[in-house]
């Protein structure tokens, strides 16, 4: 869906130490956002993570009409919490967060992703804050094997990605795309000629609704994110 460029994971361990500079020398913000949707199991480890990686300012977790004690944990961790009633789905969470915020670069991460670390946050953040490219999309690698067959299957579908935050704020009707919200953005970027760039996520996946919500609510909501994507994609 968009062409890019491929880069392997970082090996060194102060890769990124400047991160927080771009090529000329000139301070850049960065907002980590999480969305995130019934996620009370998971969200703590992802703020720590974040909260750790230091080329991100600040740190916002968009509780998008969550059920549980999602809201409760990451205020607990020191995180800025915004609070959507009712929920709105993926996209109007991201936007939610994106509009929270004056941070010159957004770091969108998955609230129940398993095996991040500091590391692949500086690995997707830099070669936009060096601007070498205006989005980088992370993709699962040796993590849990279903996942990582569907994300080289659809890369475009990714949640994790680094992107300019004029970028994001031009992409229309991005609030309306609930679960198709990475493919408005993938289409976007490809129609607009916007550089984008692949980065491997060594040891990252997420889990499934499924292990999640249980067998058949899990199962449901998925068909519901198939179809919110395909709807995006132009089918009825």
């Amino acid at each position: 869906m968009f062409k890019t460029e491929s880069r392997a994971p970082s090996q060194n361990p102060n890769a990124g130490a400047k991160a927080s500079e771009n090529a000329a020398g000139a301070k850049v913000r960065v907002a980590a956002v999480i969305p995130a949707y019934n996620e009370e199991h998971t969200v703590g480890s992802i703020l720590q993570v974040v909260q750790r990686c230091e080329a991100i300012d600040e740190v916002i977790v968009v509780n998008d009409g969550s059920s549980d004690r999602t809201a409760e944990v990451a205020n607990s961790l020191g995180a800025r919490v915004i609070n959507l009633y009712p929920n709105r789905g993926k996209g109007g969470a991201m936007k939610a967060g994106a509009k929270a915020t004056t941070a010159d670069i957004l770091l969108f991460l998955d609230a129940d992703l398993v095996g991040l670390t500091e590391a692949h946050c500086l690995d997707l953040l830099e070669p936009v804050i060096s601007g070498r490219t205006d989005m980088t999309v992370g993709i699962f690698a040796g993590g849990r094997a279903p996942t990582t067959l569907a994300q080289k299957l659809t890369p475009f579908l990714s949640g994790q990605r680094a992107i300019r935050r004029e970028i994001l704020e031009n992409i229309p009707q991005l609030e309306d795309s609930r679960y198709g919200v990475e493919v408005a953005i993938s289409r976007y970027v490809a129609a607009n000629g916007i550089r984008v760039e692949k980065v491997l996520l060594k040891d990252v996946s997420h889990l499934m609704k499924e292990e999640k919500q249980g067998l058949i609510p899990g199962a449901r909501n998925r068909l519901k994110m198939y179809w919110e994507i395909l709807r995006v994609l132009g089918f009825r």
